[in-house]
């Protein structure tokens, strides 16, 4: 059974020196996909200060602490998370 196995590694064609790191494409900012979650929290704050009703003000927390938790790391700036979190 053991020189079944050795025929079978012996058999397979990989090349380790050609093999390449994986490298992630650079993305513009301008290309990066909808904040969903900060329009939603947005909607809902606005919804529960003018309607006064606390479950929209309550899930305009949640989804705008999932925002924030979401956020690149080019993405973290003080005046800008700051200003997410109000």
């Amino acid at each position: 059974m053991s020189s079944h196995n050795s025929t079978a590694t012996a058999n397979v064609p990989r090349q380790p020196s050609a093999a390449k790191p994986f490298v992630a494409p650079m993305v513009s900012p301008q290309d990066l996909p909808v904040d969903y979650s900060g329009f939603i929290a947005v909607i809902l704050g606005v919804a529960g200060v003018m309607f006064r009703y606390k479950l929209c003000s309550w899930l305009a927390l949640i989804f705008c602490a999932q925002s924030l938790s979401n956020m690149k790391n080019m993405e973290n700036d003080l005046k800008q998370i700051s200003m997410a979190s109000m």
